[in-house]
């Protein structure tokens, strides 16, 4: 909506639309000033639980993203981070969501299978 046809709506409308036009402005700049844009929209990734073994072992994702551990063995297994996250037993065929919220290098292990070790890197 134009600013010259703006001021010709009725009054409660006007106000409506002068207070959606500052809304929007100040969607806008804090988009802006927090990077915000078509490539900052957060990521899915997968880790595949097979073989009694992550896959892959090492995963570098962005604050924001969500990892899914999915189970393919035969039998149920853990995603273990000591005091940073546990995803419990996830049993064959399930699977286990996380969302990487703060920045670090997080070693983790199967605590029923602890031969088995991954990484994930979240910058």
């Amino acid at each position: 909506m134009n600013t010259i046809r703006r001021w010709h709506l009725p009054r409660p409308a006007r106000l409506f639309a002068i207070a959606a036009t500052v809304a929007w402005g100040a969607f806008d700049i804090a988009g802006a000033a927090n990077g915000a844009g078509a490539d900052a929209k957060p990521a899915a990734r997968t880790v595949i639980i097979d073989g009694v073994k992550y896959e892959p072992a090492t995963l570098t994702v962005q604050q924001g993203d969500a990892v899914v551990w999915v189970n393919k063995d035969p039998f149920p297994h853990t995603v273990t981070a000591p005091g940073a996250f546990d995803s419990h037993s996830i049993a064959a065929g399930g699977s286990w969501r996380f969302v990487a919220r703060k920045a670090g290098v997080y070693d983790y292990i199967c605590t029923l299978h602890p031969n088995m070790k991954g990484t994930l890197r979240v910058e």
